[in-house]
């Protein structure tokens, strides 16, 4: 998926900027900024995904998944230093310095091959979202996504769909009106676009890199297979983290009854351990302890 999008945002950079060359028009400038701080992103989400990869080691005994979510937040950040400022630049370049555009057609021309190209990585990237969030809505969906390189191409690839809409409105009134502050205002919307899309992704991927807990559903369901237990009296707590987007950490905290055999203690915590993992394969590493206060026998 990452993969097709790269290539996608390389092919319509070139072809964006070749229009922009020919006829002038600043939307189709930002457009192109746009492609490109894309393609750069894409890239470094691949280098993140494969730096995930590395195995645990005694620096990081935990493996290195938190490196996807790092690397996405810089992409977050990169779009809004590059692409948000950069487009908003250029539009207040141009409503200050206005230009007449030179064969608007081959801008038409050039945003429909975009938009074409653009819409097969998203339709990859939603539908692999739309299995990520199951049932939920839209925008709970995202919240409760743990995989970023998803939700930076869903993103990236959104707004860019968008900036195109936005580039052809301003295109077509210019054309129109004859007005190029039409065509200036578009590069500033574009850049607005890029600038909500990038502060969206930042805080989405923020609770991620801090250390954000499973879902709710992850989490009522270890609970729930501690407590089909007899030994266990109580339950008293289930912390999770999300190493990466495929590797959760459980700690149980749980009190087991002071008549339980401590052979038998032992073997529920086995147990538990292995049903928690088969129930969900994302889960990696169990850490169980028992807090209640026994006296000794």
């Amino acid at each position: 998926m990452v993969y097709a999008a790269l290539a996608g945002n390389l092919a319509i950079a070139v072809t964006k900027f070749i229009a922009a060359t020919f006829t002038g028009s600043s939307a189709m400038w930002s457009e192109g900024i746009h492609s490109m701080v894309d393609s750069g992103n894409q890239a470094l989400l691949l280098y993140g995904m494969k730096r995930a990869e590395r195995p645990p080691d005694a620096r990081f005994p935990f493996g290195y998944g938190k490196e996807v979510y790092f690397w996405s937040f810089v992409v977050a950040l990169l779009v809004f230093a590059t692409g948000a400022v950069l487009s908003l630049y250029e539009g207040v370049r141009h409503l200050q310095q206005p230009a007449e555009m030179q064969n608007p057609l081959i801008n038409y021309v050039v945003l429909a091959i975009a938009l074409a190209l653009e819409g097969a990585p998203w339709l990859a990237a939603y539908r692999q979202f739309s299995r990520m969030r199951g049932e939920r809505g839209i925008v709970e969906g995202v919240k409760r996504g743990k995989d970023p390189a998803v939700l930076a191409v869903l993103f990236e690839d959104s707004a860019a769909i968008a900036g195109l809409l936005v580039a052809f409105a301003g295109i077509a009134l210019y054309q129109l009106t004859g007005n190029p502050l039409f065509d200036a205002a578009a590069s500033i919307v574009i850049g607005l676009i890029l600038g909500a899309t990038a502060m969206w992704l930042a805080f989405e991927t923020k609770g991620l890199l801090i250390g954000e807990s499973a879902n709710r559903e992850v989490v009522a369901e270890i609970r729930r297979l501690a407590e089909r237990y007899p030994e266990v009296e109580r339950v008293n707590e289930v912390l999770t983290m999300h190493v990466g987007p495929e590797y959760i950490l459980a700690n149980i905290s749980l009190d087991i009854a002071c008549d339980v055999p401590r052979s038998r203690a032992h073997d529920v915590m086995d147990e538990l351990d292995q049903r928690i993992k088969a129930a969900d394969r994302r889960v990696k590493r169990v850490f169980i302890e028992s807090q209640n206060n026994c006296a000794p026998a």
